[in-house]
């Protein structure tokens, strides 16, 4: 998640790089400082970027948020590889494509995808919830923040719909609520010393998704 430390030339399509690379490195500097270490100048210095960069790109608080925001969704869009989960429509989806995932499909994808959060992405972690907290204190934030993380919410409903729930949208909360609870103990919590490995982490899932879907 480290920006490169070169500036880019001021071209369109160094524009957009440029847009990565000061998200890229806020979110590094909220992980490193949190919230208050979060400044343009300290973003410069960490993309290595001219002074000034950031506040061209974003000359408000509030937009360098919804940019980092915006880099957080990407990078945890890449942790949760869309083809790995069932309901995909790539060709290596669980079940393949268009095939009503299993309870069997579910529980592997959804264990693998949290423990390589858990193992490889901790410090994704870290800024996630420090740009939630401040989103409690930010209505502007709150709104973008809960926009942004819809795209999350929207396929595992749909994932709960074809593998059979008879109550989808109550049961994707719920494991949301789950998946974000222990995420939150493992990163910061009582167990951030013991990450549960991929197969205890595909008991749970299998325990919570069997009696949701009333299964043996």
């Amino acid at each position: 998640m480290s920006a490169p430390t070169a500036p880019v030339p001021d071209t369109p399509a160094s524009r957009a790089s440029r847009a990565e690379r000061i998200g890229d490195a806020a979110l590094d500097l909220l992980v490193e400082r949190g919230m208050r270490g979060l400044t343009h100048r300290a973003v410069d210095e960490r993309a290595g970027l001219p002074q000034g960069s950031t506040s061209n790109h974003a000359r408000t608080r509030q937009a360098l948020l919804e940019t980092a925001v915006r880099r957080q969704v990407h990078w945890e869009a890449r942790v949760l590889t869309p083809d790995e989960l069932p309901g995909s429509s790539g060709p290596d989806a669980p079940g393949g494509a268009g095939t009503p995932p299993t309870a069997d499909a579910l529980v592997d994808a959804l264990a693998l995808a949290l423990h390589r959060y858990l193992t490889d992405h901790r410090a994704l972690l870290v800024s996630r919830y420090e740009l939630a907290l401040e989103a409690t204190r930010r209505p502007e934030l709150r709104a973008f923040f809960d926009a942004a993380g819809s795209a999350f919410r929207g396929p595992l409903v749909a994932m709960m719909t074809a593998a059979g729930s008879p109550a989808p949208e109550r049961h994707a909360l719920s494991l949301i609520a789950w998946c974000e609870g222990l995420m939150f103990s493992c990163a910061a919590g009582s167990f951030h010393a013991a990450v549960p490995s991929r197969a205890e982490l595909r008991t749970c899932f299998d325990e919570l998704l069997r009696g949701m879907l009333g299964t043996a």
